[in-house]
Order: C-alpha cells, then structure tokens, then sequence
C-alpha cells in the first residue's frame, strides 16, 4: 500500500467520521422537536378533552330538558285529570301517580342544577386553556420554524458530504476501497489506525511485530492488525513529531520536579546539620 493509498484510506476514514457525526446530529433534532411541541401538544389534548367533555354535558342538558318537558306536561294532565274523577279509588290512584311525577320531577331538576353548574365550571376551563394554547402555539411556532431551517442545513451537509464522499473513493483502489467498507460495515467507527511511536496499533494497543511495522512504515503492502483487524496505516510525520516533542516535553517537566524535589531535601539536610552543630 502507497503512501497515497495510506492517505487516501485516513481521510476517507474522517470523511465518514464528518457524515456519520452530521447524520447523528439530524437524528438529535427528534427529541428537540418533541421538547419543543410537548407543552402545546399537553394543552391542545386537554382542550380538545375538555371541549368534548363539555359537548356531552350539554347534550346530557338536553336529555333532561326534553325529560323535565315531558313530565310538566304529564304532570298538567293528571291535574286536569284529578279534578274528573269519579270515585275515591280513581282519585287515589290519580294522586299516587302525580305524586310519583312530581318527585321524578323534583330530581331531574336538581340534576339539571347540577349539570349546569358544572357545565359552567367547564366552559372558564375550556376558556383558559384556549388562551394558554394559543399562547404556547405563538412560542411553539418560531422556535419550531429555527429547528427546520437548523435540521435543512444540516441535510444539506450530509448531502455535500455523501457526493464528496462519491468523488472520493472514485479514484481509490477497488480492493482496499472493499477491505475498507467490509470493516466498517461491521458496526465499527474505526477501519483504519496508525501505528504508535512504540509500534503498537492505535486502535487496540496491541504490539505490531517489529518486521510487520517496518513494511507499514515504509508502504509495503497493505496490512491489518491481528487483534482487533483493522487497517494499519505508518503515522503522520507530522503529527508524530508533535508527539514526540510533547513526549519529550512530558519527561523534562517530570525531571525538574525530581530534580526540585531533590534540592529540597538536600537543602532541608544542610539546615537539620547546622541546626545541631548551633
């Protein structure tokens, strides 16, 4: 495997990280726009419910009202009835059954009190919540409008990205291209590692065979690790130097500490010596 080749399979590798992080960064827009939508959504199903609710109710009003008619007018033919009777057993029966009417009466008027009442009571609420929905549907409504143009762009991203992506491996090597895409397809995020300063495999750590880091370094053929399989790539000059140097810079910061830490205690010696010699 060239040296090209070894770039050209690290920057497909970033390529993918970059769509796989922007497609990653559309899907978190769902719970967004749930946390958005969720407040008005809670007070738009508790309108229509109460809404409904108050439906039924005056239907029901209307129930009793119809029954409370029927049972006046039942009740003014038994009066009318009452005074044409003939015997004291027909007026006893008449009675008891106008009795019977009255008190039916009596209770679907309380009941039709009751209803009222409580239609009323349903009738703020339903009120109150028809103010607080609008309310939080005119919040809802620009900030749902800035996640779409937000949740657009980043589309427009993974778009840019899937057709760099297509340009890319166009003029990649078929073999490593499929070797590549086989590894990733596995579910993992990492195809391609370098070898670190020690020779050992970035991903997994595990020491690469002096002879193998050699051929790595050097472009010869292309070469997975043993361990964990992935693709074994020489480092970045660059970016090795930079680790080197802060490798470097890590052992003398720890050597002065040493080293003040020694001059400490022989400083600490000298005054414990005088202090007894006095």
């Amino acid at each position: 495997m060239t040296q090209r080749r070894r770039t050209a399979l690290k920057e497909l590798q970033e390529l993918d990280q970059d769509l796989l992080d922007a497609k990653e960064g559309i899907q978190d827009y769902d719970p967004k726009f749930e946390a958005v939508e969720n407040p008005a959504l809670v007070l738009e199903s508790e309108t229509v419910r109460t809404r409904s609710r108050v439906q039924e109710m005056k239907l029901e009003e209307r129930r009793l009202e119809l029954s409370l008619e029927e049972k006046k007018t039942r009740q003014e033919r038994l009066d009318e009835r009452l005074g044409s009777v003939k015997n004291l057993r027909e007026e006893a029966a008449v009675s008891a059954e106008l009795e019977m009417v009255k008190r039916a009466l009596q209770s679907d008027e309380q009941e039709a009190f009751s209803l009222l009442d409580q239609i009323r009571t349903l009738e703020d609420k339903l009120a109150d919540l028809e103010v607080r929905y609008a309310e939080a549907k005119g919040l809802v409504e620009p900030a749902l409008a800035a996640l779409i143009a937000e949740r657009d762009a980043g589309k427009a991203a993974v778009a840019a990205l899937v057709a760099q992506r297509e340009s890319f491996v166009a003029g990649m090597d078929p073999v490593e291209l499929k070797l590549y895409e086989g590894i990733r397809r596995g579910g993992r995020r990492k195809a391609v590692a370098e070898l670190t300063l020690d020779g050992a495999c970035a991903n997994c750590f595990g020491v690469i065979p002096l002879q193998l880091q050699n051929e790595i370094r050097h472009g010869n053929g292309l070469h997975r690790c043993e361990a964990c399989g992935v693709i074994l790539a020489a480092p970045d000059p660059d970016a090795a130097e930079a680790e080197a140097a802060a490798e470097a810079a890590k052992l003398a910061t720890a050597a002065a500490v040493v080293a003040d830490q020694a001059n400490g205690d022989e400083a600490g010696t000298a005054d414990d010596g005088e202090a007894e010699e006095e």
